[in-house]
């Protein structure tokens, strides 16, 4: 039986223009860091952080630390949910 609320989490956590920019930019190149993300989209680094703590949520994005960077990287839900935005275009 499908689990709604988790189908419903997982929408909600592409359903933005700019979420799914950072889920194109995390799919061109892995391993970047928060500020990376926030400098490469030209966005205001809180933003961009509100914006992977959505992703992450979803199960989209994962997290990993190395030294005092934490880098991001598509999760396999995240490629699967990329490849289907890219189908809708």
């Amino acid at each position: 039986m499908l689990n709604y609320r988790h189908l419903e989490k997982i929408t909600k956590g592409f359903s933005n223009h700019r979420r799914i920019q950072i889920i194109e930019l995390i799919n061109e190149a892995p391993d970047l860091s928060l500020m990376e993300i926030s400098s490469r989209l030209k966005i205001n680094i809180k933003t961009a952080n509100v914006h992977i703590g959505k992703l992450v949520s979803a199960g989209l994005v994962l997290k990993r630390n190395r030294g005092v960077n934490v880098l991001h990287k598509l999760s396999p839900l995240g490629s699967v949910i990329l490849k289907f935005l890219r189908k809708l275009e």
